[in-house]
């Protein structure tokens, strides 16, 4: 289990707070770049991304904390040099961070439809509200203001990533939504699934924040594990609060998952320790009395708790990742540091 190096134990420092200039910008940025000609397809884009209900900014927040964790000191403009400034530098990867929200928010208003959902972030979804037509086609012209930033940073590697994070999205959701009986009770179907519906996106815009500041192939792939391991650790925490949590601290109804007949890691450690249960998801969740046995059972297993020591593990290979970074003196990039490490130990401890 990974555990602080003294040099990171120092002070901690509220992660959202470091950037929380940045994230101002972005959330006005996010407003303007999703204006559309037809007002209610405008409304309808810019439905999450008003003041109030723009959720937690995690992702644009690590990916800002990550590029000043990686953003060494650039020297003056020297003439005819193609590397970008410090200042240019920034811009591109703020532009980055707004477009990985934008992908993110798509992919939630995609879901909301093929889910049925009701509730998002604690208000009603937008395909409640405005219909399952207008929210598939707010989803996908967010995708298309997203593609055009994403050509504009005239970078190919970098592209090619978030393409393929897009295409993670959705094969990820096409596997949860065409699963046969066996897929469902299949941890190793059930991780890739979650990589790709939920790590791929934040471990390819790490990775790419750090192409961006053109950071050598090794600490690229250290950004990548951070962000992949911090997905899966996510991911774990949500499966685990489907089950303990309320729908008010979730901003979406518990017990959503099992209701629409997805099994998830504490019903799968559950199944390990109970293997009747497997009767019970073959059967599916449609009676009430299914669902109510698979929670009995729940409640008999370590499904919880294996699921929470899971997502532990991941942190803290997320944690170790930060801390194989190239050491530096510099202390925006130590605090930046920090703040990634402390992120690991907030998404595994939260309870919304």
């Amino acid at each position: 289990m990974y555990h602080q190096s003294t040099s990171l134990v120092e002070e901690q420092h509220d992660p959202f707070s470091l950037v929380a200039d940045e994230l101002s910008l972005l959330a006005k940025k996010l407003r303007e770049m999703v204006v559309a000609e037809v007002p209610k397809l405008a409304s309808a884009a810019e439905y999450f991304f008003k003041t109030g209900v723009e959720g937690k900014r995690f992702r644009p927040t690590v990916l800002l904390l990550m590029a000043t964790a990686l953003n060494v000191h650039l020297p003056e403009p020297i003439p005819n040099a193609g590397a970008p400034m410090a200042a240019e530098l920034r811009a591109r990867q703020q532009l980055l961070a707004e477009i990985t929200e934008m992908i993110h928010v798509a992919s939630l208003l995609h879901d909301d439809v093929l889910d049925d959902a009701d509730t998002r972030r604690g208000i009603d979804s937008l395909n409640f509200v405005m219909g399952n037509k207008v929210s598939v086609l707010a989803g996908d012209f967010l995708l298309s203001r997203a593609c055009v930033a994403l050509a504009s940073l005239g970078n190919p590697e970098v592209v090619s990533l978030v393409a393929k994070a897009l295409e993670h999205l959705v094969t990820g959701e096409t596997m949860q939504i065409t699963t046969t009986t066996e897929q469902r009770c299949s941890m190793e179907y059930y991780m890739q699934k979650t990589y790709y519906k939920t790590a791929s996106l934040i471990s390819s815009s790490c990775k790419a924040v750090a192409l961006l500041a053109g950071q050598t192939g090794e600490v690229a792939t250290l950004a990548f594990e951070y962000g992949r391991n911090l997905g899966m650790a996510f991911q774990l925490i949500d499966d685990v609060l489907d089950f303990t949590g309320t729908s008010a601290s979730l901003g979406k109804g518990s017990l959503s998952d099992i209701h629409h007949g997805i099994v998830t890691a504490p019903i799968l450690f559950a199944m390990e320790e109970f293997p009747q249960l497997r009767a019970i998801i073959d059967q599916g969740f449609k009676d009430p009395k299914n669902v109510n046995l698979a929670l009995e059972y729940l409640g008999k297993s370590r499904g919880i708790q294996r699921t929470r020591e899971l997502a532990a593990q991941h942190a803290s290979l997320a944690a170790e990742a930060i801390d194989s970074l190239p050491e530096t003196i510099d202390e925006d990039m130590q605090r930046s540091k920090r703040a990634l490490i402390d992120i690991t130990q907030r998404v595994i401890t939260r309870n919304k």
